[in-house]
């Protein structure tokens, strides 16, 4: 192979990539590419996703917080109902029309996947994960709220490893 045919392929690969990202970045989900790229394999993908911004203009909505409650009350998106993970129990969500829509989040939308296949499963409809979960909200700039309802800047950020990908806010690791 000649070093011309490599320099094409190479600008080939590149392009490719750029165009990928685009699609990514087009559908709306992460500001960061790098996040993006970190979601896209750590997600399965196989529930119904929503965009943060979308998601935030939903007045219809009801969130739901798929996080420790340590986690839930250091901050959580107004009137999100906390419903936890390790210890999730549809009798949390008995109460809640099937088909009402609702948003599922947790830091990074890995625990609010689980989740939500849970919900779908159990016949819940018009049910999403929030892509990118509580550390892109506050990344774009989305307002939180403490266990009092007060609006804060600090957000649990889980562990040192996934913090890196909150941007904005007060980091809170206990």
């Amino acid at each position: 192979m000649t070093t011309r045919s490599i320099i094409i392929a190479a600008v080939l690969l590149l392009l490719i990539g750029f165009i990928s990202v685009k699609r990514i970045r087009a559908q709306g989900h992460v500001d960061s590419t790098a996040y993006d790229v970190m979601l896209s394999t750590l997600l399965k993908h196989n529930v119904p996703e929503i965009n943060i911004n979308i998601a935030a203009a939903d007045t219809n909505a009801i969130f739901l917080d798929a996080r420790e409650h340590k986690e839930y009350a250091v901050s959580h998106i107004p009137e999100a109902i906390w419903i936890g993970y390790d210890d999730f129990s549809l009798s949390r969500v008995d109460s809640i029309d099937h088909s009402q829509p609702i948003i599922i989040y947790c830091s990074v939308g890995y625990r609010s996947e689980v989740i939500t296949g849970k919900l779908k499963k159990a016949g819940f409809t018009n049910v999403q994960n929030l892509y990118g979960g509580i550390f892109e909200w506050v990344n774009e700039g989305h307002q939180v709220v403490d266990d009092q309802g007060t609006e804060t800047t600090r957000v649990h950020a889980y562990s040192k490893k996934w913090g890196v990908w909150l941007n904005k806010g007060e980091k809170v690791y206990d």
